[in-house]
């Protein structure tokens, strides 16, 4: 990839992901390489956990009829 992967974009992060854990689990990588390859994937899952978590915050705020952002809530 050749962007930083905090700037990539969540579905890119999800394929290399992906992408890694497919070349883990084939068994024909060597140790180092796979220490590397898991150590990569472990970072991507942290950073799309964090951009989930912000989506979300941001999901969960609506803006009022005077613009301000409020938290939402469903009513039952």
């Amino acid at each position: 990839m050749s962007k930083s992967s905090k700037d990539a974009k969540f579905e890119d992060k999800i394929k290399e992901l992906e992408t890694i854990i497919n070349e883990l689990e084939s068994g024909n990588t060597d140790l180092e390489s796979s220490i590397d390859k898991y150590t990569k994937a472990m970072k991507l899952v942290k950073e799309c956990d964090e951009q989930l978590k912000s989506i979300e915050e941001q999901v969960n705020k609506i803006v009022s009829e005077n613009g301000e952002l409020e938290d939402f809530t469903i009513e039952e």
